[in-house]
């Protein structure tokens, strides 16, 4: 006979790894609101929309890894319940629950401090940036719906391309439900920043973390703009370095896609990128002092509503914008193309919502 105790322990277990059933949940010993692993780790409750995708996979693993996260709630409308339980038998201290389909996308949502949004399809050989927004713009918008109803205050990381318009789609979305605070949506371009990071290390031959490069515009083709002048170490290129590096962050992801030769895109350094970015969100709702990031924002930096640029962060998100800075004439032509882009990225996004 097993002893109540025992019963009791297998139904916090069960509960944390299969999706909740509302039937099973009345009759077991546990309901699944009461299920917390025993010494889990005090910190932050992150949900992951898209977890069980390309870059899904590895962002929960990361993040399951991530100190500063206690909970972290896994969800995807295929193929949650394996990747829960696959990352559930790390020894961190987050306790991950797995959530699956629409039915179950606001019991995932309740209570996050910070909702991460990979979903969507990735970009395959020969598709554009524009191809991938019919798919991706109505998966944002019904995952945003969820957000403005179930935890309107989450800082929110939206990764789902095209950025420039998935951004300004989700803005609109919490609008319309009254929710929108500017400063807690952040769309993810550090893999723009890393990608800068690496290739301007490997020419100048130095440690990739010993550099910093802040990439600002938006987070596609010529709107990425890499300001190589303002480069940390401190350092100059020729006209050719520089040309080659921009047109080598730019066209980073194309780099990827055609390396895979159809079989994805950027999944394993965008997870990285996007766990680097996930953690300095945290550490800034922590109070940690002197978080900056690049990120695409709302922003009055240019005459368009939205621009990736430095951005302070803290316990209310992006509390603070920085102006681009001194540029020199390679990066004000450079601006002028992205600006161009860019608003109509931007426009693309608005007007799905508002049509």
């Amino acid at each position: 006979m097993q002893s109540a105790e025992a019963k009791q322990r297998i139904a916090r277990i069960s509960a944390h790894l299969h999706p909740s059933n509302h039937q099973l949940e009345e009759k077991s010993i546990l309901k699944r609101a009461e299920c917390r692993a025993k010494g889990g780790a005090p910190g932050f409750k992150v949900a992951i929309l898209g977890a069980a995708g390309g870059i899904g996979q590895p962002l929960s693993l990361l993040m399951k890894m991530n100190p500063l996260v206690s909970v972290l709630h896994l969800y995807d409308v295929v193929n949650t319940p394996g990747v829960t339980a696959d990352i559930s038998h790390m020894d961190t201290g987050a306790v991950v629950k797995g959530f699956l389909g629409q039915q179950q996308l606001e019991n995932a949502l309740m209570g996050m401090d910070l909702i991460i949004i990979p979903a969507g399809i990735p970009r395959k050989p020969g598709m554009t940036r524009d191809d991938l927004f019919n798919i991706n713009a109505g998966i944002v918008k019904t995952l945003c719906e969820g957000i403005a109803k179930c935890c309107p205050n989450a800082i929110v990381n939206l990764i789902s391309n095209p950025v420039n318009s998935t951004v300004p789609i989700a803005a609109e979305v919490f609008k319309k439900a009254g929710t929108y605070d500017p400063k807690k949506l952040l769309g993810v371009t550090m893999l723009d920043v890393v990608r800068a990071n690496t290739f301007v290390a490997e020419v100048l031959g130095v440690d990739p973390r010993e550099v910093d490069v802040p990439v600002v515009g938006g987070h596609a083709g010529v709107t990425i703009l890499p300001l190589l002048s303002q480069v940390k170490p401190p350092c100059s290129f020729t006209a050719e370095e520089t040309e080659y590096l921009t047109k080598r962050i730019q066209d980073g992801g194309t780099e990827v896609v055609q390396a895979k030769a159809g079989a994805g895109s950027a999944t394993l350094s965008m997870a990285y990128a996007a766990v680097k970015f996930a953690d300095a969100c945290l550490r800034g709702l922590k109070g940690d002092a002197g978080i900056v990031e690049c990120a695409f924002v709302s922003s009055q930096v240019t005459e368009l509503p939205f621009f990736a640029c430095k951005a302070r962060l803290g316990r209310a998100g992006a509390e603070e914008i920085y102006q681009l800075g001194p540029l020199n004439e390679y990066e004000r032509v450079g601006l002028e193309k992205a600006k161009k882009e860019l608003a109509e990225s931007i426009q693309k996004g608005i007007s799905f919502i508002r049509k």
